[in-house]
């Protein structure tokens, strides 16, 4: 495809851009930004954009992120609670941390394991149901937002990662099909996962300063 039909593809789309997409777009990129502040309104805001992107998915044949938009919103409920949770100071409990050794290999273990399983159920679906469904990319984009969205609620700096790989597969998944604001939105998500990835780890960095400074 050459420039000149991308472009012509992008504008064509966009006409056809629905007002709950738009709706679902805003809503998403306003609960990014409350994940990288560390904010946990991330959680509520996060659940209007999850719950419009299941039936976006479903009329789009992207089953593998139909299912990760219905693993988000449960997921959002358990990170709000997380997130909430306070000590008998009135202290939040959970802290930006680094994932150790033990750490990577499980949540590179969780991410195989989703991969493998979202890439052979759709790969079914594809033969007896969808034809537009394309496994390998969903599964790929699926798994890494599982994975990711796990370690957000035990707030990560990993997840990052995680969200990164999930929006550099979903903005051509989701251009392809005809959902070019989508698109564009997953590549606004990848430079807020950046962003997010810094902040994160400068946290981190002074979480581990004051624990040292207090041992």
């Amino acid at each position: 495809m050459s420039l000149a039909e991308i472009y012509q593809q992008f504008i064509i789309d966009m006409q056809h851009t629905t007002w709950y997409e738009y709706v679902a777009v805003f809503a998403g990129i306003a609960s990014v930004w409350f994940s990288r502040a560390e904010k946990v309104l991330v959680y509520p805001v996060g659940l209007i954009n999850t719950i419009i992107y299941i039936y976006i998915s479903f009329k789009g044949h992207l089953l593998g992120e139909a299912m990760v938009n219905f693993y988000y919103t449960v997921m959002s409920i358990s990170g709000w609670y997380l997130w909430t949770r306070k000590d008998q100071r009135k202290q939040i409990i959970l802290h930006i941390t680094y994932s150790n050794k033990k750490g990577w290999i499980q949540q590179i273990a969780f991410f195989s394991f989703f991969y493998i399983n979202i890439f052979a159920g759709l790969t079914y679906f594809k033969s007896e149901f969808f034809e537009g469904v394309i496994p390998w990319a969903d599964a790929l984009a699926s798994a890494a937002a599982f994975t990711g969205m796990w370690l957000m609620v035990k707030k990560k700096v990993e997840s990052w990662y995680w969200w990164i790989a999930t929006n550099v597969a979903s903005i051509p998944l989701y251009f392809v099909k005809h959902y070019v604001f989508t698109s564009v939105y997953y590549l606004i998500l990848l430079v807020m996962a950046v962003s997010g990835l810094i902040e994160w780890r400068k946290k981190a960095n002074q979480q581990n300063e004051l624990l040292q400074s207090n041992q």
